[in-house]
């Protein structure tokens, strides 16, 4: 029966034992564990705290990365627009040059042809006239060897003049 029915004497020095250690624990041990509970809770909060304001961080930073791509699309965008005018304009810029060189060279060629043209037609009237006098003579000489001969194609020229 003592088993289950403890004496006075043992249930007073073990009531004065657990209130010995419940004090010293109070004293000593829950303080320090409560500190480290707090500790750690501060700890928890301020690495939930840090992990926030990195989330944060890190959404302002896709944000920012996301502008600068939109910006750097709408550059890319505008200096592909202006590459294609400057290439447009100097394409014109090339084609009218080379119609006026064309213009020019064409301008040129006809000049040069109607300059030797003209020296052709040149050399051809002094070639036709060299001859003609040539022949000319070649004829008198064996037409008039007689004076009556002269005398007349004398006459007839002197009637062409006066018709004219």
């Amino acid at each position: 029966m003592d088993l289950l029915i403890p004496s006075t004497g043992l249930l007073f020095w073990m009531a004065l034992t657990f209130l010995v250690v419940l004090f010293i624990l109070w004293k000593f041990g829950f303080p320090v564990i409560t500190n480290m509970v707090k500790e750690r809770k501060a700890f928890i909060d301020d690495s939930l705290r840090k992990a926030h304001e990195a989330n944060e961080r890190l959404a302002n930073i896709q944000k920012e990365g996301e502008s600068i791509l939109q910006e750097a699309r709408a550059q890319q965008a505008q200096i592909l627009k202006e590459a294609a005018e400057t290439r447009e304009a100097i394409v014109a810029q090339a084609q009218a040059k080379a119609r006026e060189e064309g213009a020019r060279l064409l301008s040129d060629a006809k000049a040069e042809i109607e300059q030797e043209k003209k020296a052709a037609i040149a050399d051809i009237r002094k070639q036709v006239a060299t001859l003609s006098v040539e022949i000319a003579e070649k004829v008198l000489r064996q037409n008039l060897q007689g004076d009556k001969a002269q005398m007349d194609l004398i006459d007839r020229m002197l009637d062409d003049v006066n018709k004219q």
